[in-house]
């Protein structure tokens, strides 16, 4: 929903959405929803979000945005991005469902771009159970949001249409709660975000990790890893589930591949990345005797 608002503040006439085909079907879905056309561009090999190198050939008079993700916390090329939005006048949206609590160059990762939709699901790194915000500089964005959330209820008008939005009370208490609580989960992740790093570390010719950026401030919400093969990926797969350990391939299909919606380019790196990378079990609890029979799994797959 938090997308779909985001999209709705575009006010903009029905066009076209360039948009990353590596990631969660909720931003394709977004999209297509708000019956905008999206136009799928794939992604960077090493930081495995949008190739802004791709972008520019592909916009016409008909695109109104582009739509792209922090894929798994890391972030976009925010200043080439930030160039091509003010070139050709056009929206920059951010799914940032991965991003909370990420700094970049000193400042949120959430304030970059016009605006940028995250996720607060019980899986995230912050979470109200269930729920999302709109975050945006631009007034007219954030007040429209308001409105359309609460079926445009203005005291006792109705200013606009709009839909039920809105967080419930037992949610937004749970999101208070938590938020007495993240930074300690986030440096919880980063111990055993490095200590899967560090048990794994002699395999780097077997699987490889995204690039972080310079000058990033991670809040560790993911451990992906890359695997020479979709055939190694999937005998790690399912010789982890045979020992009840149960990692999650994380995106799959390219959004490119999806049946009901198809793209007129090939999107080979996302194909790829959505074939070969698996994201192992990984929360702030997590017990190390647990991670240690992870890295035992996965050795026992690669045959090390």
């Amino acid at each position: 929903m938090a997308l779909q608002l985001a999209l709705r503040a575009l006010s903009a006439q029905k066009g076209k959405i360039i948009t990353t085909a590596y990631s969660y079907v909720a931003t394709s879905h977004a999209i297509i929803w708000e019956q905008y056309e999206p136009v799928f561009i794939d992604v960077d090999s090493d930081s495995y979000c949008i190739d802004v190198d791709k972008i520019e050939a592909r916009i016409t008079d008909d695109t109104v945005a582009i739509l792209a993700t922090h894929v798994y916390g890391y972030p976009c090329d925010v200043d080439a991005l930030t160039d091509l939005g003010s070139k050709y006048e056009i929206t920059i949206i951010y799914d940032a469902a991965h991003a909370f609590g990420v700094r970049y160059r000193g400042a949120s990762l959430l304030s970059y771009g016009d605006i940028s939709a995250v996720s607060f699901h019980a899986t995230k790194v912050y979470h109200t159970v269930e729920g999302g915000a709109v975050i945006s500089h631009r007034k007219e964005v954030i007040e429209y949001v308001k409105l359309a959330k609460a079926f445009g209820h203005k005291g006792e008008d109705y200013s606009q249409v709009g839909i039920n939005a809105k967080n419930s009370e037992l949610h937004a208490a749970m999101g208070l709660c938590n938020l007495d609580h993240y930074r300690d989960w986030i440096a919880a992740r980063k111990v055993r975000f490095d200590y899967y790093y560090e048990h794994l570390a002699d395999l780097p010719a077997r699987i490889r990790h995204p690039r972080e950026a310079e000058g990033l401030e991670y809040n560790y919400s993911y451990f992906p890893i890359l695997f020479e093969s979709s055939e190694a990926m999937q005998e790690c797969h399912d010789t982890l589930r045979a020992e009840s350990i149960y990692p999650r391939r994380y995106f799959t299909p390219s959004l490119n591949e999806l049946p009901f919606r198809s793209n007129d380019l090939a999107c080979p790196v996302s194909e790829r990345l959505s074939r070969q990378v698996l994201c192992l079990p990984f929360y702030p609890d997590l017990a190390f005797e647990n991670m240690d029979r992870v890295v035992a799994g996965v050795r026992k797959s690669l045959g090390a």
